[in-house]
């Protein structure tokens, strides 16, 4: 008795010429990625800049060198605590000064007579500010010197920045989709001229050549789903680590962390769905291109 016969693929791939074309793939995708994530990071956290900019006010207090540096802040806040629009006060004291400049002065320690400016942050009501220069207005008196930092100027600026952060990672993922149907062009002709003995038996015997185009396209669609996959999955352990090393350094120079948040995790079927159509599609018209010049 004999044993069915299985039916083999009429275009069967071949993992020893597959792979380096996948390992290409899954690098592209995994830069791409890698853009998106980025771009996603520095836009939540330019949002979170500007929405803490623009609910909050600082004081440098710069006491005389015979006054109390640390009374003279607490002093400052209780004023500024009674003006409209200001919800609350945080007075820090001279340890938190010397934190703030540790990162560029290291561990040396400053005489204890060192005329230190103090900080006092307002907690604003962004709908109800404070109007302009009251705030100056209400230190003109005062025995100790007061500069006003009004947290919005910066607002501008960190827009421009998470601006260019996107367009330039929208054109960096473009560029590298150029780059990944590029080389799924070679692929394709490769292919197709390798299996040139298929292509032309199947169209000896009355096959369309849109038959034979699905057969290429879906392998390459296929290769391109798998490259997808791999190289999204290695761009979000990427970041991930970025994120955990990185984390350190955030704090120490008082920066937020890029975290794009867990929302980012969708980019893995995306991904992997962008690059099967993209490989599917230069697949699709290299192979139509190829057969119409062999069988006008």
């Amino acid at each position: 008795m004999t044993k069915p016969r299985r039916s083999a693929p009429l275009l069967p791939g071949e993992a020893g010429r597959d792979l380096p074309l996948l390992a290409v793939c899954a690098i592209l995708v995994f830069l791409a990625c890698l853009s998106v994530i980025g771009a996603a990071g520095a836009w939540r956290a330019a949002s979170g800049w500007s929405d803490q900019l623009a609910s909050e006010m600082t004081l440098q207090v710069l006491p005389g060198e015979e006054d109390d540096g640390d009374e003279a802040a607490r002093q400052a806040g209780a004023l500024a605590s009674g003006l409209p629009g200001v919800l609350g006060t945080e007075v820090r004291s001279r340890s938190a000064s010397l934190a703030l400049l540790r990162p560029w002065l290291g561990n040396t320690s400053l005489p204890d007579d060192f005329p230190l400016p103090r900080l006092v942050t307002l907690q604003i009501d962004p709908e109800n500010r404070p109007a302009p220069g009251a705030v100056d207005a209400l230190f003109a008196d005062a025995p100790y010197r007061v500069i006003v930092d009004d947290n919005r100027l910066w607002a501008g600026a960190i827009a421009r920045a998470s601006a260019t952060v996107r367009y330039f990672a929208i054109a960096l993922v473009a560029l590298v989709c150029g780059a990944a149907a590029a080389v799924i062009v070679f692929a394709a002709r490769a292919a197709l001229s390798m299996r040139r003995d298929v292509a032309e038996a199947l169209h000896l015997v009355g096959a369309p050549d849109g038959f034979i185009t699905a057969l290429f396209q879906e392998r390459f669609f296929m290769l391109g789903l798998k490259a997808g996959a791999a190289g999204s999955v290695l761009a979000l352990l990427a970041a991930g680590a970025l994120n955990l090393a990185g984390g350190s350094a955030a704090s120490l120079f008082f920066l937020p962390s890029l975290a794009p948040g867990w929302g980012v995790v969708v980019i893995v079927p995306v991904a992997a769905l962008v690059s099967g159509l993209i490989s599917a599609l230069a697949a699709r018209l290299t192979v139509t291109a190829g057969l119409k010049a062999r069988w006008p």
